[in-house]
């Protein structure tokens, strides 16, 4: 499981990236799950990277899945329209 930082802002996102990617393309078994529980101070790169994970889970063939995503992230992707990519709606 992929873990989202407390913090994820356009400051962080590359880092957060490239350190779990790694981990993504590690992970074993037919899905990706990202715990966003953590997730406290965050803006639009939070889904930035989000998307990023899915495409790259997908490429793997893989289900992705979020758990924990706080509810104003949720709003922001609806408000994005991408809601439906992170099968959040």
């Amino acid at each position: 499981m992929l873990t989202l930082p407390v913090v994820l802002t356009q400051v962080q996102a590359s880092t957060c990236l490239s350190t779990q990617l790694a981990a993504l393309r590690g992970e074993t078994g037919a899905e990706v799950r990202v715990d966003a529980s953590k997730l406290d101070q965050f803006d639009s790169s939070a889904l930035a990277v989000l998307l990023e994970f899915r495409r790259e889970t997908q490429a793997l063939g893989k289900r992705f899945v979020v758990n924990g995503l706080p509810l104003r992230l949720k709003n922001l992707a609806a408000l994005y329209g991408v809601a439906d990519l992170l099968e959040l709606a």
